[in-house]
């Protein structure tokens, strides 16, 4: 059974958050500081995605809409 790539590359970024939050909450003062910039990595990489697929959506609706005034 092949797993496509793209899926298994979805869970990353929430796996990235947990690991940092668990890192955060469990280890001392000075390893805590370790574990941000994991965590904000995989909140950037969310909001990236988010960003382009809304951005994409928009485009697309854009292109729809300029076929319709044509006709």
């Amino acid at each position: 059974m092949k797993i496509d790539k793209t899926f298994i590359f979805s869970f990353v970024a929430p796996i990235m958050i947990i690991i940092s939050a668990i890192g955060l909450i469990s280890r001392r003062d000075n390893e805590r500081i370790l574990y941000l910039p994991v965590g904000i990595m995989g909140i950037s990489i969310i909001l990236e995605k988010e960003v382009s697929r809304k951005l994409k959506r928009k485009n697309i609706l854009n292109k729809i809409k300029s076929y319709q005034k044509v006709k």
